[in-house]
């Protein structure tokens, strides 16, 4: 069974993996003159889905968070196929993705917070209503 701190270590370095891969990728491919905006685009996109996967998005939005990073390995894959357009349009639905697992992470987490302040207010009105009919 492993650790928290090893889990941890293990997220960590399967992110900076990720986070390295495209951007190696990019510079690699930037040296054939690739159009700016794409490799933007391409890097606006890789840290969106880093983001999303650091909030929590393969717990909470597991197929999203797949979704958005396969739209980010076909762009990946149309950059080394000097593909720009392509990759371009893989790149804005992996961003699009990402954001999707954002606002879905966000709205689980807040729905969670409010069930268990829902729980906090139920469990006061009890201890209330026993102090009241004790007396």
């Amino acid at each position: 069974m492993m650790s928290i701190s090893q889990s941890a270590t293990k997220r960590g370095v399967q992110l900076l993996f990720l986070t390295c891969l495209p951007i190696a990728s990019i510079a690699f491919t930037a040296c054939n003159s690739v159009p700016t905006s794409v490799i933007a685009e391409m890097a606006v996109s890789t840290s969106d889905v880093n983001n999303a996967a650091a909030v929590g998005g393969g717990t909470l939005a597991p197929d999203e968070m797949r979704s958005a990073r396969e739209r980010l390995k076909q762009a990946n894959n149309a950059m080394a196929a000097y593909d720009y357009q392509a990759a371009a349009d893989y790149a804005n639905q992996a961003q699009a993705e990402a954001k999707l697992v954002q606002t879905k992470v966000s709205s689980i987490k807040a729905q969670q917070a409010a069930a268990a302040l829902q729980e906090d207010i139920r469990v006061l009105r009890e201890e209330l209503y026993r102090v009241n009919n004790s007396k």
